[in-house]
């Protein structure tokens, strides 16, 4: 048996071949895979050289695979501390140092103790440093203006924005679908 599937995680492809999300990448443990297969609730694009084995079956892991229902993209991505990030691409808006996510806070560009509210229009990613800074002022108090107005966005924009952080595991048998788009060479 494959050592807790760490190693051979499956990609997952919506039905039109494009990954579910691209930051974090969409990926499946192979447990989860294998049960989609029997299951028919997936195509099997690409599989690995090792195999699991039942008493009466013996089958190889896959490590590309469709969803054969079509799972249409939320129209407004959900407001979260993740997806903030992912819009300003991981820098903070005022000094546009690029940082780990756990190093990053967010910053209300109208304060909360100025009636500002806690919404995609109004906070921005911010390092520590800056976010100290600027305190409760409003930008003009402090001289500190966001590089980008903060903005709703779509999901499409984000899906673009995480293309941009490489995964840490990318095995090869993904290349071909995650970067479908990409210029071919010649």
């Amino acid at each position: 048996m494959p050592d807790g599937g760490q190693h051979f995680p499956a990609l997952v492809l919506n039905a039109d071949f494009r990954p579910l999300s691209y930051f974090p990448l969409s990926v499946w443990c192979w447990q989860d895979a294998v049960k989609a297969v029997f299951l028919d609730r997936v195509s099997v694009l690409s599989e690995y050289d090792t195999e699991v084995h039942s008493p009466s079956l013996s089958l190889r892991l896959p490590s590309v695979i469709a969803l054969r229902d079509y799972i249409p993209a939320a129209r407004r991505p959900a407001f979260t501390r993740f997806n903030v990030f992912l819009r300003d691409a991981f820098a903070c808006q005022y000094c546009g140092e690029r940082q780990p996510a756990p190093d990053l806070t967010f910053d209300h560009v109208v304060p909360r103790s100025r009636g500002g509210r806690t919404t995609w229009e109004n906070v921005v990613t911010a390092c520590g440093v800056c976010n100290l800074r600027k305190g409760s002022r409003l930008p003009k108090e402090c001289r500190m203006y966001p590089r980008l107005m903060p903005r709703q966005p779509s999901t499409w924009e984000l899906q673009e924005n995480g293309r941009g952080f490489p995964p840490n595991y990318l095995h090869e048998s993904w290349r071909d679908y995650l970067y479908w788009d990409s210029e071919l060479e010649s």
